[in-house]
């Protein structure tokens, strides 16, 4: 009953990291998307930008649909598609902005899932705790 238990165990894993790249990547997608149809934006984000991110998050979100049954590694590729055309233009956007509307702090685009920290964060202000 241990061994079977332990046998398991380890199935279950690799379907919860297959989960986790599978939602990553679908949040990923969907917050893109909201990101570039936000009307606080529109004067700020370049049409052909907005239009790039669109149709790949459209892409993305059409995949998903269809590949219900992926592998975590495929998850990831199309999650690393998606972060290598956005991640450039929400940073330059932000960059160009003088931070992000809504008052993320220092900011930085790091509110957006898996754009890890594109700024670097030494953009924008630090916040130091005072006693």
């Amino acid at each position: 009953m241990v061994q079977e238990a332990e046998k398991y165990k380890a199935e279950d894993e690799v379907q919860r990291e297959k989960i986790a790249a599978k939602n990553a990547l679908e949040s990923l997608a969907f917050n893109m998307k909201s990101t570039a149809e936000d009307e606080k934006l529109k004067d700020k984000l370049v049409p052909e930008d907005k239009q790039k991110i669109l149709d790949k998050c459209n892409e993305v979100i059409n995949w998903l649909d269809r590949n219900q049954m992926a592998e975590k590694e495929e998850y990831e590729h199309q999650q690393k598609e998606l972060q290598n055309l956005c991640n450039p233009i929400i940073t330059q956007l932000y960059q160009g902005a003088g931070g992000v509307p809504g008052g993320v702090p220092g900011g930085v685009p790091g509110g957006f899932p898996g754009a890890g920290g594109a700024g670097g964060g030494s953009s924008g202000p630090t916040i130091e705790e005072v006693d």
